[in-house]
């Protein structure tokens, strides 16, 4: 097959910057990238001595292209903010950076704390708090934020209301970097209209005067051969300059086009699985059995054709030796969808006395709002015939026979239903499937981000957490004390004693757990 020529098109794309999106023949998108000069950086894609000196991923990706897109913006900040959305939302295969579900940092300031001090965060909350962001430099912005704090005598202790108590441990008044409230060195109302202000300069009123302030500053100590300070105040000026660029949030829906048609990938699945409408709930199942130690599932759940995080759900395994994927999935299948009966049953006891088929009353109550948990109208699996199976012989044996569940194996997007040996191929450029596989993909990103946390926790546990009675303030004291477990395990009974709330007897006790062989 020829190359397609995009020599037309490339003269479309304006010189300015922006976000591209490369496609494949089947029109998935298999690469997102930004550029300051979007006609540049695209055109030396189809460049040949580009392609003969790129590396063996690159040369894949420029055969794979068969389309693109592209999307301007107002500056170079805001193509990184939409390049990393763009990422997290289709998840193409040849971007490595922005695939995880770590977002740009935010700040949060709750104004009712006694006293409000600016936290950098990654998840917006409706807890009652103000946010600005979000900011694509970290650097600069934990830079920015240093010098609002030292500038207008903000606390960056993180006791929730400090007093005198806190104030003992605390060098920042000393310095001049606080204006200490904590003692009442100044009143409530001082307080936060020092606040107010700093929040003005990060919602960018006031930027040019600011800017020009520290930019004349910067001048002045050089003219005065004091190079120290101006190259502090250069370096503050960029961290704002990098912080305060205007920028616009990019959400779902807002401001770029998408292939992601939720509504239309719903009514497309339906048909295809021949279901008696568009699936409006669907929950997946995955399993991540990295090692033996820590066997884990996920279960998520999409409400509309988009993510519910809200309803996502993670479990261990208990019951399962092993690696064995079949007998996990029949395990975390059956606690799910037990404990959804369980909860509804508990909420409305005229169920027990129905006699109708449990899928139908299951729809009953949550068309009548009365179902603590609605039952998903699609199961969804990570697998072939063998989860498949297993998630059938489980349900059946909670009675939801007619509940719907297909299995979706991964490696040639094979939809596998029960009671039909045939699978089902979806063509790769339809709604429906592209919607199964982000289903299945946000499930494997969910088990595999529990099964990485439970593996840190462990990394992090001593030996000291497996002797008998002992307690975190305990082993704290133990390890302040002597340093580390081996240095423990020489001491005597009586050395371990006297540290206050370890009595003899316990201390020997310590001391035989540790030698034990």
């Amino acid at each position: 097959m020829n190359a397609p020529d995009f020599r037309a098109k490339l003269r479309e794309v304006p010189h300015q910057p922006g976000v591209y999106l490369m496609k494949d023949r089947l029109g998935s998108i298999i690469y997102v990238g930004k550029a300051r000069d979007l006609r540049k950086r695209m055109s030396s894609y189809f460049m040949a001595s580009q392609k003969m000196r790129a590396n063996v991923k690159t040369r894949a990706l420029i055969d794979s292209i068969h389309d693109f897109e592209f999307h301007t913006v107002r500056n170079e900040e805001e193509s990184l903010l939409l390049e990393g959305k763009l990422i997290k939302d289709y998840r193409p295969r040849y971007n490595v950076a922005f695939r995880d579900d770590k977002r740009f940092l935010l700040v949060k300031i709750r104004m009712a704390d006694a006293w409000p001090r600016f936290v950098p965060t990654r998840m917006k909350k409706e807890d009652g708090s103000r946010y600005f962001g979000p900011f694509p430099h970290s650097s600069a912005l934990h830079a920015t934020l240093e010098w609002l704090n030292r500038g207008f005598g903000l606390r960056v202790c993180r006791a929730a209301n400090p007093g005198d108590a806190e104030y003992r441990h605390c060098n920042a008044d000393i310095i001049r970097n606080c204006s200490a409230p904590c003692i009442g060195r100044i009143d409530r109302d001082q307080y936060v209209e020092r606040v107010e202000d700093a929040c003005r300069i990060l919602e960018g009123k006031g930027r040019r005067e600011v800017l020009d302030g520290l930019r004349k500053d910067m001048e002045k100590a050089a003219e005065n051969l004091e190079f120290e300070r101006a190259a502090t105040l250069r370096d503050i000026l960029q961290n704002l300059e990098k912080t305060l660029s205007p920028t616009r949030q990019f959400s779902r829906g807002r401001g770029v086009p998408t292939t992601v048609r939720p509504t239309e990938d719903l009514a497309e699945l339906g048909e295809e699985l021949h279901l008696a409408g568009p699936p409006r709930v669907m929950e997946c199942f995955d399993i991540s059995n990295v090692s033996s130690n820590h066997i884990v599932a996920s279960m998520v759940r999409f409400t509309n054709g988009l993510p519910d995080n809200q309803n996502y759900r993670r479990y261990r395994i208990r019951t399962v030796e092993g690696q064995d994927d079949f007998a996990s999935m029949a395990e975390v299948i059956r606690r799910r969808y037990s404990r959804i009966l369980m909860e509804n049953a508990a909420a409305n006891p005229d169920l027990q006395l129905s006699q109708e088929d449990p899928v139908e009353a299951q729809r009953r109550l949550a068309k009548e709002g009365r179902a603590k948990i609605v039952l998903p109208d699609l199961v969804i699996v990570d697998g072939g015939k063998g989860q498949l199976g297993m998630a059938v012989r489980e349900l059946r044996a909670l009675g939801l026979h007619d509940l719907p569940v297909v299995g979706l194996a991964k490696q040639h997007e094979e939809v596998f239903i029960p009671g039909r040996s045939e699978s089902i191929r979806i063509p790769h450029d339809r709604g429906a499937l592209k919607l199964l596989q982000r289903i299945r993909d946000e499930a494997h990103r969910f088990a595999n981000g529990y099964n990485a946390l439970l593996y840190r926790r462990r990394m992090r546990e001593s030996l000291l957490d497996e002797c008998p009675g002992m307690s975190p303030a305990k082993k704290q004291k133990l390890l302040k004390k002597f340093g580390s477990v081996s240095r423990l395990k020489d001491a005597t009974a009586a050395e371990i004693a006297k540290l206050p709330g370890i009595s003899e007897k316990s201390a020997q006790g310590i001391i035989d757990f540790l030698n034990r062989d």
